[in-house]
């Protein structure tokens, strides 16, 4: 259990690693021997598919893992949503890599893994389970013992939860094996990329430069915004020749859709919440009545909320109880109310307050015998003898227990659905003085059980409540249904579907560049049946209807266009080329009305129309100015102040938010001496974070084709 503990503890850092890591595991065997082509196949790198049965098991796989590791039982639809992007960035990263790694002969080795083992210093290693506890260091020996114990483990004489830890803990470390070997190749890679990348002492100087030499100047500017839109001229031509000089920028890589579609939300009618308003009603005057066994009848009310015997700290109340509990005599009822942050109607009766410990120190001894009679003289023998003065830990040795003092808080078992011996062990603790010991009975065993420490004294409450949702009825959803249908039928195009959706009371809604790669439409859930329909329509058709969400939207889909795969046409990129050719325009304008005044000087230019002017300090090559004056950030303002002479005017200079003219008045140079060295080392350590990024030119050069969407 002690293991399994530990596997526990270390999940989270281990469930970092796998965001860390790209190159995990579950994909390393794939990247080396690939299965045969099949014909339902996911995807596609450098020309080798994958089929859809070696995906789901990869992502079978590392679900296992992360499970596992977090210590949660199962996944959200969210969380499997990212799995199964990560398992599918895993597998091209490492297609990639194994590709360009072939050609150039790097591999990592059994004895390189091994001395990366022996040597104990690997940031993985150290999350894991084989970490000693005294110095929290990864202990090689502890792994040894492991896998000569996993590897003579016999598993038909064995209990099966112990067969369990051992697969759990041998599932964990070659998911730790594997993605060190799979980090280790990405390291040389880059590292081999990142040495071809040399600084030089020439590029070192003038990057130390740029960073201590600083100016200090004043500016007068023209803003862009001083002239009005409306008086520019765009010609289609002038569209063409900016979308032509920057075509590269509008390449795009996948294909994407242009829809439009609407999203029905279900709610509840105005007869669903009076008929809830009078269930409500009926339960409020009950819980008035009722004075015992409160969790029964919460129950029976269908409640969001159980109730359970137990005092609470505030944390544990719905926010909506707590804001009324004080205004709320011991013993009464409030409501019932309606409360927006979480749809419901609520009631609760205010039982029991009391001033109780946050904090809890106890110890145990868990007491088992052969049955029933047996378990309870044993544990009575124990409960005198530590009563008659024997020492409670020497008694927990002596029935191979620590009877070690632990600490239990509040937060530990609010929230939890406890019932039976759990509630009774709970209540147990809670409720004890200090140093009072209990032998307590339960259904498989007894407990000694002692209270040894209370602290954190803070108001606890009892409070029975009945909160439902406010949900609509199923004849509301059958009307909302059978209108919806009725629309979609009437407006099959995606033409009619504009025309007609407000005048029928539907809000239209649009969607740019929807790729396949993506799980939702409009963040709705369960709507990949709608995103598979429009990878497959033609423009202008609109699909069915679609129940989604969680059985409360509907929702359809109309094509307006595709987007293929190169570049963008220029329609789609029509307002950002516009604004672009805009503010060139205006700037040529600015320019020619500073060169028609024959303005000269700084104060001539300061004294022009709609001029502005700024002050503006410390200006490097290093890194762009921000003007304040015109509310950007301007690479040209520093770009000038590196080569500009002390109140020499430059001429006018287009920047981002306006034409200006800047004139250098001090300069001065931070106190820093050159070290050749250290800055050849920053230059090389920013060639490392380059030669990272090419894994994106591997990428666009690896012909990838994702197609999960059409089976997951």
């Amino acid at each position: 259990m002690a293991t399994l503990q530990n596997i526990r503890s270390k999940g989270p850092l281990l469930v970092i690693a796998v965001g860390l890591a790209l190159f995990a595991f579950i994909a390393g065997d794939a990247w080396q021997v690939l299965q045969p082509h099949q014909s339902q196949d996911v995807g596609e790198v450098n020309g080798e598919t994958l089929s859809a049965q070696d995906y789901q098991k990869m992502v079978e796989e590392y679900s296992e893992v992360v499970k596992l590791t977090s210590g949660m039982n199962a996944l959200s639809d969210e969380q499997m949503n990212q799995l199964h992007d990560e398992v599918w960035r895993t597998y091209v990263n490492n297609q990639l890599i194994e590709a360009e790694a072939k050609k150039l002969g790097l591999t990592v080795s059994d004895a390189e893994l091994k001395s990366i083992i022996n040597e104990g210093r690997h940031p993985m290693l150290a999350r894991t389970p084989f970490v000693n506890p005294q110095t929290g260091a990864f202990d090689k020996d502890m792994l040894m013992k492991f896998l000569a114990d996993y590897a003579k483990l016999n598993r038909a004489q064995m209990p099966s939860q112990y067969v369990d830890y051992y697969e759990s803990m041998y599932k964990i470390w070659s998911f730790v094996e594997k993605t060190i070997v799979q980090t280790r190749l990405q390291e040389k890679y880059a590292a081999l990329v990142s040495q071809s990348l040399l600084s030089n002492p020439v590029e070192a100087q003038a990057a130390f430069d740029a960073r201590v030499n600083q100016k200090d100047l004043v500016l007068a500017a023209i803003p862009y915004s001083s002239i009005v839109d409306s008086t520019i001229v765009i010609k289609d031509a002038d569209l063409q020749a900016a979308y032509d000089a920057k075509k590269e920028q509008y390449r795009q890589y996948v294909e994407t859709r242009n829809i439009k579609y609407i999203d029905v939300q279900v709610t509840a009618s105005d007869e669903d919440k009076a008929a809830l308003r009078k269930e409500m009603d009926d339960y409020t005057i009950q819980l008035a009545s009722t004075t015992s066994d409160y969790a029964t009848f919460v129950r029976s009310t269908g409640s969001d909320i159980p109730y359970i015997d137990l005092f609470y700290t505030t944390r544990a109340l719905p926010r909506d109880v707590v804001a009324r509990l004080d205004s709320v005599a011991m013993g009464d009822v409030f409501g019932p109310y309606y409360y927006a942050g979480d749809n419901t109607m609520t009631s609760f009766k205010k039982l029991a307050k009391s001033s109780m410990p946050d904090s809890i120190q106890y110890r145990q001894i868990q007491v088992v015998a052969e049955n029933a009679d047996k378990t309870k003289t044993l544990a009575d023998s124990i409960y005198n003898a530590i009563k008659g003065g024997a020492s409670f830990e020497e008694v927990a040795k002596k029935y191979g227990q620590t009877g070690e003092r632990v600490w239990i808080s509040s937060a530990n078992y609010e929230g939890a659905d406890l019932e039976g011996d759990n509630l009774k062990y709970v209540t147990a603790i809670t409720t004890a003085a200090k140093n009072d010991l209990q032998n307590l009975s339960l259904a498989q065993a007894n407990v000694i059980l002692q209270v040894t420490d209370r602290k954190a004294m803070t108001d606890k409450y009892k409070v029975a409540i009945v909160k439902r949702p406010v949900e609509f009825s199923k004849e509301t959803y059958s009307k909302a249904y059978n209108d919806f249908s009725e629309f979609i039928a009437a407006n099959s195009t995606v033409e009619k579907l504009v025309a007609n959706a407000e005048d029928a009371g539907y809000r239209l809604l649009d969607r740019r560049d929807l790729a396949s790669t993506e799980h939702t439409i409009g963040g709705v859930r369960g709507t990949k049946d709608a995103l598979r329909w429009a990878f497959s329509a033609k423009p202008g058709e609109v699909s069915g209807l679609y129940e989604c969400g969680e059985s409360d939207h509907m929702m359809v889909v109309g094509l307006v266009s595709v987007v293929p795969e190169g570049y963008r046409p220029m329609a789609l990129v029509r307002n950002e080329l516009r604004a672009e050719v805009l503010r060139d325009k205006k700037a040529e304008k600015i320019m020619a009305d500073m060169k028609a005044a024959g303005v000269a000087s700084f104060d001539q230019y300061k004294g022009m129309a709609n001029a502005v002017t700024d002050s503006v300090k410390h200006v490097t090559f290093s890194a762009p100015a921000f003007v304040s004056a015109l509310r950007t950030s301007e690479p040209m303002v520093s770009a000038y102040a590196s080569v500009g002479e002390a109140n020499k005017l430059s001429a006018p200079i287009k920047g981002n938010g306006g034409v200006y003219v800047l004139q250098p008045y001090a300069e001065e140079k931070l106190n820093e001496t050159f070290d050749q060295a250290a800055e050849v080392e920053k230059m090389q350590s920013m060639y490392t974070n380059i030669a990272r990024q090419f894994i994106n030119d591997l990428y666009l050069k690896a012909n990838v084709k994702d197609e999960r969407y059409l089976f997951f």
